[in-house]
């Protein structure tokens, strides 16, 4: 009987009935496409913001230890200890392997450019293909990782050919321009290089000559060394759990640990990287680190209250219609009292109605936020958005609760209504 008088009356209002299902569309719409694009952001803007450098540094211990405890960053002691080339693909085989971008080494050296003064140099790999231990092969290095540098002319390729890349500042102190060839010498060897691209990078790499590493390794005479390597990962925002472990893992419970370990934290990545690499340190560049985290929960703040705005707004509006249709059926609820209906069956019934409507209004309302999920990713990301599945349970309980506050105002008002007076029209 109850079921049978909700569909006749929501057969009566079709029109205020779909009114009211559209409200909850359009709110359950975005409420889906803005907690779908929350979940899916963290990875996308991750991903944007690695197109902007190396959020990680990796070191070799011995250069690491004289920094930390007396200062010293340069010199004897520090630019003498090095990191082995041949090991660099096991960066690619840790835990987070996955989310390790792009890594490029470098060899970085003081040498005479044209036989003048001593300039400084970074030999790296521009775009290597790289043979992993697991038998997959990557491509990595600086042209991906730095490809936001404004660079007149082109990249300079790894390989037999001797091409060089010049910081802007570096270009107009030793008065090369594009294209031009120029000599460098070092420990008693000396090399031709053709400068094939001239950048500015806004930053210190604009004092720097990047010669292919190889021919760094020749010069010096460190065949197979590299002086540091820089790491582009994606990562979790830092917690209090991640910079308890970055002080110390040690003092962490076991489950911590494994909590710790098994989470993309910078400071957890960094740790699996000296794991696989013998004497490295690896450090996160905490300004990158902590303004991805910091720029992160601000879009996901910004995406919640969106969500939050667009539910209020169609709570306010069926308060409205669901008021107006219970002072339109006045008499009919009077007649309900007066033949002995109780205001809680009278209050199910009205209610019943509208989460009958609200459920239509809600699937609908989905679907539509998917549509909406994906313009966002392809308009702002230029990918897709990933379905997330925990969204169908969260949308569906933020309608319910819309849909039953929003219907608080007209089940009190049915409450105050008296069979008597409505009956006689007043």
């Amino acid at each position: 009987m109850f079921w049978t008088m909700i569909r006749g009356s929501l057969f009566r209002q079709k029109r205020k009935m779909l009114m009211v299902a559209l409200t909850i569309a359009l709110g359950a719409s975005l409420a889906a496409a803005m907690l779908n694009v929350m979940f899916d952001v963290g990875d996308k803007v991750n991903q944007e913001l690695k197109t902007y450098g190396a959020n990680i540094t990796v070191i070799p211990r011995g250069a690491s230890l004289l920094d930390e405890r007396y200062g010293v960053t340069d010199g004897e002691g520090v630019s003498d200890q090095y990191l082995e080339e041949a090991e660099l693909g096991k960066i690619k085989t840790i835990f987070w392997a996955f989310n390790i971008v792009d890594f490029a080494p470098y060899l970085i050296f003081r040498a005479g450019v044209n036989r003048g003064a001593e300039t400084t140099l970074a030999g790296a790999w521009f775009s290597r293909s790289l043979d992993l231990p697991t038998g997959e092969t990557v491509v990595t290095g600086m042209g991906t990782m730095k490809n936001w540098w404004d660079v007149h002319g082109r990249w300079a390729r790894d390989g037999e050919g001797a091409e060089a890349m010049i910081g802007s500042i570096a270009a107009t102190a030793l008065g090369i321009n594009q294209g031009d060839s120029f000599t460098v010498g070092a420990v008693g060897r000396e090399m031709t290089f053709q400068a094939v691209g001239i950048f500015n990078s806004g930053g210190a790499e604009d004092n720097t000559v990047y010669i292919p590493l190889r021919a760094a390794q020749a010069l010096t005479g460190q065949a197979g060394k590299v002086s540091r390597v820089e790491v582009s990962a994606l990562t979790t925002p830092d917690n209090d759990l991640s910079r308890r472990a970055a002080r110390d893992p040690s003092s962490l419970s076991i489950k911590e640990w494994e909590t710790w370990y098994c989470t993309a934290y910078v400071s957890a990545i960094c740790y699996q990287i000296d794991e696989a690499l013998t004497g490295s340190v690896s450090k996160p560049v905490r300004q990158v680190a902590e303004s991805e985290g910091a720029i992160l929960e601000k879009i996901q703040l910004l995406m919640l209250l969106i969500t939050l705005l667009a539910l209020i707004g169609s709570g306010l509006g069926i308060s409205n219609l669901v008021t107006a249709s219970v002072m339109e059926r006045s008499s009919e609820i009077g007649l309900l009292k007066a033949l002995g209906a109780l205001d809680g069956s009278v209050s199910s019934l009205v209610l019943g109605e509208i989460l009958c409507t609200a459920a239509l209004g809600g699937a609908l309302g989905y679907g539509l936020g998917l549509g909406f999920a994906q313009i966002i990713g392809q308009s702002v990301f230029s990918s897709p958005i990933a379905l997330k599945p925990q969204v169908i349970p969260l949308t569906a309980a933020l309608v319910g609760a819309v849909t039953i506050l929003g219907s608080l105002p007209a089940i009190r008002l049915l409450l105050s209504l008296r069979p008597a007076e409505v009956l006689h029209g007043r």
